[in-house]
């Protein structure tokens, strides 16, 4: 009886070279588990930072609507850069009535603006040269000229004058400040018109 208990003991006992073999495999799947965690919680990690980078610092929108062709046409996707500090003849997008509308700055906070009938614009007594504008415009407008932008605001216009609504309708108004979300730093999308746009 001892001997078949022996010689059954010895036939259950796994040899040598297929321990090491299970050990190898248990060991693989440990060190596959642990990698398939780090490169998720890297994965969580890079997708969080990218989220903050897009909201807070270079936000990215959609172009909807025609108001600036043929500088930004529907369906385009922008870039913007957080900032205030804009300039005449900037492109930027600024919070109204709970939309982003996208427009262009043509006056900054104290200067003068007037815009003749047949859509010639003057700031500060100087006409501007505004190669992205295909026809000019007086389009709807309601302001009294000559106009003075007010402290911490800018006067916005679509570079579709006629059909643009803007800051030369006292629906829409001058731009505060606190409205602005950035500056229009590039076009992303399609590929094929890429490119930087300040």
């Amino acid at each position: 009886m001892k001997q078949y208990i022996g010689r059954r003991l010895k036939r259950d006992i796994p040899q040598l070279d297929t321990l090491q073999k299970e050990l190898k495999r248990e060991q693989y799947k440990r060190r596959f588990s642990r990698l398939l965690r780090s490169t998720i919680n890297a994965l969580i990690v890079v997708a969080a930072v990218a989220a903050l980078i897009a909201t807070l610092v270079f936000p990215v929108l959609q172009i909807a609507g025609t108001s600036m062709e043929p500088s930004l046409n529907d369906g385009e996707i922008v870039l913007l850069a957080k900032t205030d500090r804009l300039e005449t003849e900037d492109l930027c997008a600024f919070y109204y009535s709970n939309k982003i509308l996208i427009k262009r700055v043509i006056a900054t906070p104290g200067d003068y603006l007037w815009i003749e009938p047949d859509g010639t614009v003057f700031l500060n007594g100087t006409a501007l040269e505004e190669s992205y504008v295909i026809e000019k415009a007086l389009g709807e407008c309601d302001v009294e000229f000559p106009y003075q932008v007010p402290e911490n605001a800018f006067f916005m216009m679509g570079d579709q004058r006629e059909t643009s609504i803007d800051s030369r309708s006292s629906v829409i108004g001058c731009i505060a400040e606190d409205q602005i979300i950035g500056k229009i730093l590039c076009k992303v999308w399609p590929l094929s018109k890429a490119e930087w746009l300040s």
